[in-house]
């Protein structure tokens, strides 16, 4: 199992560290380097500022927003971050959500695991710079009875295979993940329940593609705080406020994704309790309604002891990828994060 790293959206309140962060990562041996994106900061500008500082780690965006991008601008955007970066970039794709897809972008938040193969195929066919055309339900290239005519991508890709990976929450998201993606990006994994939550779907949409798992990167982001055991408590309070933002408010009441994830973990009441309280302005309230078991689950706290433990369960889980997401206000506690994360590995016998 390798490690990565989530520098999260740039803007966040810890920027100045960030660089300091992603080069500390790869002078570690981590795996991979993620930047996010939502309405704020753009993934890309962020991905070629760290690879222009970097030397071996990957660049990754979890996730560049399909109803953001044409799906050829998402094709030269990935090759011309794989050319400058020396064959150091993995693309990561999403639908988002309805609320950003459709208040901040105008796009349709409708049939989005079709549009998502639809988007991957003319991505996957622009990036292999073969003159792309393509007609579909959702895109037709070029236009009929135009003067466009398909065009050939004229940057070359260092590899011939961009490593593609999706965001995947839900069943049939994970399926068609399996199915037409390299990996898939996950978000609040439980080791316990993973084999349910994921890699069942997952392992269905390999069959389908006449795979398996083998060589497909099951890639979850886990939040870390390092501290006492003695202390798991207070280190989860530091997660409260992240967990109830996607459980109660990322997304609307009929649909949140990250609630429903919630519910199929076993937190039914939980979690309807949690979105009613942060859907009624009651934040402090929604935070203190999350479980600790829950965040326990999803997050790796404690010692570096406990932390390989919990290791070991997500690779036993099927994980191949584990991203961090060190927790701290400080460089200096972001820095010690990455550290333990390197060294819990080793003790795990995972490294």
């Amino acid at each position: 199992m390798q490690l990565g790293i989530n520098l999260g959206y740039w803007g966040g309140g810890m920027d100045a560290d960030n660089l300091a962060v992603a080069q500390e990562a790869d002078r570690l041996g981590y795996a991979v380097c993620w930047a996010a994106e939502a309405y704020g900061s753009d993934a890309a500008t962020v991905l070629t500022w760290v690879a222009a500082q970097t030397e071996r780690i990957d660049v990754g965006s979890a996730i560049f927003q399909i109803p953001a991008r044409q799906p050829a601008m998402t094709a030269m955007t990935a090759a011309t971050l794989d050319s400058l970066s020396g064959g150091r970039f993995r693309l990561g794709l999403g639908v988002s959500g309805p609320q950003v897809s459709e208040g901040w972008y105008g796009v349709k938040f409708d049939k989005p695991l079709s549009r998502t193969r639809e988007y991957v195929e003319i991505v996957r066919k622009a990036m292999s710079r073969e003159r792309l055309a393509h007609e579909g339900e959702h895109w037709t290239l070029p236009l009929p009875g135009g003067p466009g005519k398909p065009i050939k991508l004229t940057v070359h890709p260092q590899r011939e295979h961009i490593p593609l990976y999706i965001a995947a929450i839900g069943p049939k998201n994970l399926e068609q993940t399996g199915e037409i993606a390299d990996g898939a990006l996950l978000i609040f994994p439980s080791a316990e329940h993973l084999e349910e939550t994921a890699i069942r779907p997952l392992r269905a949409g390999r069959e389908k593609a006449g795979k398996s798992l083998d060589g497909f990167d099951v890639c979850p982001t886990v939040p870390l705080a390092l501290g006492d055991d003695g202390d798991l408590a207070a280190l989860a309070d530091t997660f409260r406020p992240y967990t109830a933002l996607y459980v109660g408010g990322m997304g609307s009441r009929k649909q949140n994704f990250y609630n429903r994830l919630a519910q199929r973990m076993g937190y039914e009441k939980e979690a309807a309790e949690i979105q009613d309280k942060y859907l009624a302005g009651d934040k402090e309230g929604a935070a203190a309604a999350v479980p600790h078991e829950l965040i326990d689950k999803t997050t790796l706290l404690g010692s570096v002891d406990r932390i390989a433990d919990r290791m070991r369960a997500y690779a036993a889980a099927g994980v191949t990828t584990l991203t961090l997401a060190p927790a701290g206000f400080t460089l200096d506690e972001r820095i010690a994060a990455l550290r333990a994360g390197t060294e819990a590995l080793e003790r795990a016998g995972l490294a």
